[in-house]
């Protein structure tokens, strides 16, 4: 979402690499293009006003570190400046007595009832029982939807169909959940195309019925400018508690993020990152920043491989891996679980310097490529995955065939895994073999 905004201040300090002294008329052009890049990222420009005020502040009288290069003073003093215009991080105020009612509400489109399932599912693994409401009983498809991504996720929903008032419905469903011992309710709310009177009446009659301890706002960051004013409707009629951003991985321009937490005052509590049940992250406003200026994202990245990588298994690949009898399956094993960490792109860009190459890898190129080699894996026999060695040219010729590749790139994956196999085994020699692997990812 903010690669047109990254690529601009990145420039911008690019252009700072080599002078030797921060000046005053450096700050003047500096905020200039910070100001012209953040303006067309969508960003509100009294966001912006305020912004490039606080930064001019804190560069004309910052002494310069002689550790760091002007460029770097700069990224240093917007990376700050960023994470307060993005706001303290803001967990659930799930307190008092259950169940505890979360209300969310948007315009139709905004992608409300599947945040409902993927907030649900997060609740979950967090230790409560959450109990889903289908209050949107206007959206024909609405109540199915929840239903079914209820049965999928193994997650109970509350539905009276479409014969009851709104209001009605969810106040039952906090009935039900108390009578039932879940302790955290999740109300769907209707939407409209654009705010209107009756649709805040029935929120707020919605809101009094249920007393929820948070209203979100559940807003698509792909209307750039325009999510800015929703969010101060909602916020001005019903009086919100968090914001939760959907579709970030998506093409908008960033503005909306760092625009509507300043408008409102309100916090951003998620982020939709695509479209699977689990890809809602914690809204972490230092490492939004770091993303946004380019400098990648390692905690994030650590922690979507500690919720993907089984435990037990990292213990057994490191034992093989140390070995030296990784074979084929394995290497489909951990091809698997990759994937499972979400699109390579954002992986890529998590890893500080990689997000260029991130953006120069088409997604489906990358996706395609990850089918041909597990196909090309599952159609050899498990005597073949285990010793590679016996696999011949007749071989190679059926394998091919059997996962509609050619030879070729039954081969090239073959000279690859042979390298992995020699690597590890200069690894278990010392350094020889850390420069191997060095070279290698190089």
């Amino acid at each position: 979402m903010f690669e047109n905004l990254t690529d601009k201040l990145q420039a911008v300090f690019k252009r700072l690499g080599n002078r030797g002294v921060l000046r005053e008329s450096d700050v003047k052009e500096v905020l200039r293009e910070i100001r012209l890049a953040l303006l067309e990222a969508d960003v509100h420009y009294k966001v912006v006003k305020d912004f490039t005020k606080r930064i001019r502040q804190e560069a004309v009288g910052a002494e310069i570190t002689k550790s760091l290069s002007p460029a770097q003073q700069v990224v240093k003093i917007v990376h700050q400046e960023l994470i307060k215009t993005l706001g303290e991080p803001s967990r659930l105020e799930l307190t008092g007595p259950a169940p505890y009612v979360i209300m969310l509400v948007g315009l139709q489109g905004s992608g409300k009832t599947t945040t409902v399932a993927k907030l649900s599912r997060y609740l979950k693994e967090q230790g409560h029982l959450p109990l889903m409401v289908a209050g949107d009983t206007y959206r024909p498809a609405a109540i199915t939807q929840l239903e079914v991504l209820g049965r999928q996720l193994e997650l109970p929903v509350y539905s009276e169909g479409q014969q009851s008032p709104p209001p009605k419905i969810c106040a039952n469903g906090v009935k039900e959940a108390r009578r039932r011992g879940y302790d955290v309710v999740i109300l769907d709310t209707a939407g409209r195309l654009q705010i209107d009177q009756a649709m805040m009446d029935e929120l707020r009659a919605v809101k009094k019925a249920t007393r929820p301890v948070e209203t979100l706002l559940v807003a698509d960051a792909m209307t750039g400018q325009e999510a800015v004013n929703v969010a101060a409707g909602f916020h001005e009629a019903i009086g919100l508690t968090g914001l939760i951003l959907t579709k970030v991985d998506g093409d908008a321009r960033g503005g909306a993020a760092i625009s509507m937490r300043a408008v409102t005052g309100v916090p951003i509590k998620f982020l939709g990152t695509g479209e699977k049940s689990d890809a809602l992250e914690v809204f972490q406003p230092d490492r939004l920043a770091s993303r946004i200026l380019g400098m990648g994202d390692m905690l994030t990245l650590i922690e979507r491989m500690e919720a993907t990588f089984d435990e037990e298994q990292a213990e057994r690949m490191e034992r093989k891996l140390r070995e030296a009898t990784f074979d084929l399956e394995d290497f489909l094993e951990q091809f698997r679980q990759i994937r499972r960490m979400g699109p390579l792109s954002q992986i890529l860009g998590m890893v500080p310097g990689l997000n260029k190459l991130a953006r120069d890898i088409p997604e489906d190129v990358a996706d395609r490529q990850f089918k041909h080699v597990e196909a090309i894996i599952l159609s050899m026999t498990p005597e073949e995955r285990r010793n590679p060695r016996i696999i011949n040219s007749s071989r190679r010729k059926r394998i091919a065939r059997g996962s509609g590749t050619s030879v070729q790139e039954v081969n090239a994956l073959l000279k690859q895994f042979r390298q992995m196999q020699r690597m590890m085994k200069q690894m278990r020699k010392g350094k020889k073999g850390m420069r191997g692997l060095m070279g290698m990812f190089g």
